[in-house]
């Protein structure tokens, strides 16, 4: 799967002449924690919550409240946001959003092709893919199966599920230790009793079973 596929496209923006004020008002009109800093259609950083917070007037401070609310309103996006911006392009692979993501310690990456801002993609659109691609809400049978790591296993996983007439919706694998791995499929039936035996009968073992009306 692609950022493409999981980006959220035309993002909202600042720049970085923007007052914080300005900033914080577009992130809690909009529900968001991080907003792409963009000047002249160029990407030049970030800006989040975090960054903001740290930037405010300590409460241990001795301004008064209306001392420190000047100061801050004339605080610059420029002067806050986290630069320069890591960006990735949306022909990328989740995989390499996510390990980029997990190396550089960040939650949000902007999404860019060609030089322009196209979209972003977040920790959130993560975690949802991880849901989705596993099928954890879909309605159906989720089986967590323990099989031998050698050729022709999931052939016969495949065979059997398919003499039962059910159909396969999702399928992960997880190399485990030793000769062994795990495999997570997603039926769309929720009677797999039949199923399971005959998976244990070819060697396999059944670890558990989630089902979804």
């Amino acid at each position: 799967m692609f950022v493409a596929q999981r980006m959220t496209a035309n993002p909202f923006t600042v720049t970085s002449g923007n007052s914080i004020p300005e900033a914080q008002a577009v992130m809690a009109s909009h529900g968001v924690r991080h907003l792409p800093v963009v000047d002249d259609g160029v990407v030049v950083g970030v800006i989040s919550k975090n960054d903001i917070r740290a930037a405010l007037p300590s409460q241990a401070t001795t301004l008064s409240a209306q001392e420190a609310t000047y100061l801050v309103s004339k605080l610059r996006v420029g002067k806050v946001m986290s630069a320069p911006a890591i960006t990735v392009s949306p022909e990328a692979l989740l995989e390499e959003a996510a390990v980029l993501m997990r190396d550089e310690k960040i939650e949000i990456l902007p999404v860019v092709q060609d030089g322009m801002l196209v979209g972003v993609i977040t920790e959130s659109d993560l975690l949802d893919s991880f849901i989705d691609i596993l099928g954890f809400r879909d309605p159906g049978t989720r089986l967590t199966i323990e099989a031998k790591d050698q050729p022709g296993v999931l052939a016969t996983l495949t065979g059997i599920t398919a003499n039962h007439h059910a159909n396969i919706q999702h399928l992960a694998v997880h190399r485990g230790l030793l000769d062994a791995s795990v495999v997570i499929v997603g039926l769309n039936t929720p009677n797999t009793e039949a199923i399971e035996a005959d998976l244990e009968a070819a060697g396999m073992r059944v670890l558990g079973r989630l089902v979804n009306l």
